[in-house]
């Protein structure tokens, strides 16, 4: 997308913190980044973003929701918002959205009013097909034909097509561990409140959690103990992946030992 609408002399603009690789992407592509901050809950403020789009007149902007690295969702207002001001196009990165909590919105729903926004997902997530290398989005005819000119002629395999094919006729059994997933992840930011840990409120299949003075010491002596979590997102936190009931379990033993050592006054 940002070989089609972005590149030299033009802008692409993200609320952070957001998904480390855009800034890559648009460095790939020569073309300008600027962030907006989010709010400290990491909700993104619908007028802000507005009078952040009217000011900066980006080319292109892109929205995670649910968010990467902190899962928060973004409200349709807000995407409503941008796209009423955008003068190029909005992409609505929801590469986690089926692990959202019942009821949260899809930018989906937005599309017939918007020709010029997109929606993008993965089979990466949700259908646990990360090897894949799978993506896919909704957006208008014209939309999707700007896209055709700049894409690769062989940007995906035959085999990962076969295998993608396989995986939406088995949808159902692919996808029967998203709700599993959703009650661990609810549950482990129950659990880490509860030990007085800030937990960012999560629609996505992990969980930002802190604050810490060092967060990777933290991050250290949890590997220490056998157990890898993700050092990333905004300074001082953290972020755990919901997993299986033995996984989940060998974390908050962990986390447990971990807070309660001799560092724990140097980390907290």
């Amino acid at each position: 997308m940002l070989l089609a609408f972005a590149g030299p002399g033009r802008r692409v603009l993200s609320f952070a913190p957001t998904y480390s690789m855009y800034p890559e992407y648009a460095r790939d592509t020569h073309s300008e980044w600027c962030t907006v901050p989010r709010r400290d809950d990491f909700t993104v403020d619908p007028d802000a973003a507005a009078a952040a789009v009217l000011q900066a007149r980006p080319d292109v902007v892109l929205i995670t929701s649910p968010n990467n690295p902190t899962g928060t969702a973004v409200s349709l207002e807000t995407i409503q918002a941008i796209c009423d001001v955008a003068p190029g196009v909005v992409v609505i990165d929801e590469a986690y959205y089926e692990f959202a909590r019942i009821g949260t919105p899809s930018a989906l729903e937005l599309l017939p009013y918007h020709p010029r926004l997109a929606v993008s997902r993965t089979m990466s997530k949700a259908f646990a097909f990360a090897a894949g290398r799978l993506g896919y989005l909704a957006a208008a005819p014209a939309f999707i034909e700007a896209l055709r000119i700049v894409r690769l002629p062989y940007h995906l395999s035959a085999l990962t097509q076969a295998a993608a094919r396989v995986a939406l006729a088995h949808a159902p059994e692919m996808l029967a561990k998203v709700d599993q997933l959703r009650q661990a992840r609810d549950d482990l930011a129950s659990w880490l409140a509860g030990r007085g840990l800030q937990v960012a409120e999560s629609d996505a299949n992990f969980v930002l959690f802190g604050r810490f003075e060092d967060r990777h010491a933290v991050w250290q002596a949890l590997l220490d103990r056998g157990v890898l979590i993700r050092e990333t997102g905004p300074d001082g936190w953290l972020r755990a992946s919901a997993g299986t009931p033995t996984e989940m379990q060998a974390f908050k033993d962990a986390l447990v030992a971990v807070l309660g050592t001799e560092i724990d006054k140097e980390i907290r």
